[in-house]
């Protein structure tokens, strides 16, 4: 009896051990968002090469002086960030004229992402 009893005590530590260990999935680090789709919007009121970005959204992509912007794949423009908080969180601002000279309408929805350095 005295033999059972060390057994089931022994297992009974290598439970409480195991039960400290944290699963492998809780191990992963989350990843970073590194690009989002959103609409650009052309607004005469920005200077040309620039763009207004939400702060929210510029932190979410890393954004912080630059930022890339690709329409189908086609079309890639690298414009210089201006962080404002009245841009919609879906949204990025860029120059109209800019726009049209790149063969990108008004409202298209892209692909944007921090240029990089």
């Amino acid at each position: 009896m005295a033999e059972n009893e060390k057994q089931e005590e022994k297992k009974l530590d290598i439970k409480a051990l195991v039960a400290v260990i944290p699963p492998a999935s809780s191990l992963g680090k989350e990843k970073v968002k590194r690009e989002r789709r959103i609409r650009v919007r052309a607004l005469p009121d920005v200077k040309e090469g620039f763009a207004k970005i939400n702060s929210t959204l510029a932190k979410e992509l890393g954004v912080t002086a630059a930022l890339e912007v690709v329409v189908a794949r086609r079309r890639k423009l690298k414009l210089t960030a201006i962080i404002d908080e009245n841009v919609p969180v879906n949204e990025i601002w860029c120059n109209l004229e800019q726009l049209k000279e790149e063969g990108i309408a008004d409202n298209s929805i892209a692909t944007v992402r921090a240029a990089k350095q």
